[in-house]
């Protein structure tokens, strides 16, 4: 009887393993079939992030004579990482999903004025920066109060007439040289 006891108790552990044995298995394959998912969704949400990604891009130069001009690029986007090191030096303006708007701050004066723009007078003695001559009106800038009682005969002809913006120095040389003149509030 002993011996049937004794096999009874070693059946009783045997169920008891079988059964620790199929808990620990279904978890095992319940783990297996969880990370699966998982691998799955990220493959899943991998390959729509290597999907090249389109936006509008917007850079904004702005000069020291204020002016800003804009370029329009459509960019590609296979990775934000090279997407950023590539205008690593602009200034991130705004974004959202389809358009990027960056600023950069330049040393040199505009194109426009390069080409069109001249230093002149309006009739209230203010110093302006013209897209053309003086007498066509068409300011761009505006400085400060020239007292023209006080300036050169030969430089307030000058700008009467319109003294060309050749480069950046130039237009530095002709700011500080008028600058001298400017009106001062007592």
């Amino acid at each position: 009887m002993n011996r049937a006891r004794t096999f009874s108790n070693k059946g009783g552990s045997f169920q008891l393993y079988l059964r620790l044995f199929l808990v620990t298995f279904s978890l095992f394959l319940y783990l297996s079939l969880l990370a699966f998912t998982v691998s799955a969704e990220s493959r899943s949400a991998t390959s729509v992030d290597n999907e090249p990604k389109s936006v509008e891009v917007i850079l904004q130069r702005q000069y020291l004579d204020g002016e800003i001009s804009e370029e329009i690029v459509l960019e590609t986007i296979w990775s934000m990482e090279d997407f950023w090191a590539y205008y690593h030096d602009w200034q991130l303006i705004d974004q959202n999903d389809v358009q990027v708007i960056f600023r950069k701050e330049l040393n040199d004066i505009s194109p426009l004025l390069k080409i069109n723009g001249y230093f002149g007078l309006a009739e209230d003695g203010t110093l302006n920066i013209y897209n053309g001559k003086p007498e066509d009106n068409n300011v761009i800038q505006s400085f400060f109060q020239v007292n023209t009682s006080r300036l050169k005969s030969h430089l307030h002809q000058d700008l009467l007439k319109g003294i060309p913006v050749t480069s950046k120095d130039h237009y530095i040389q002709v700011l500080k040289m008028v600058e001298k003149y400017a009106v001062t509030e007592m």
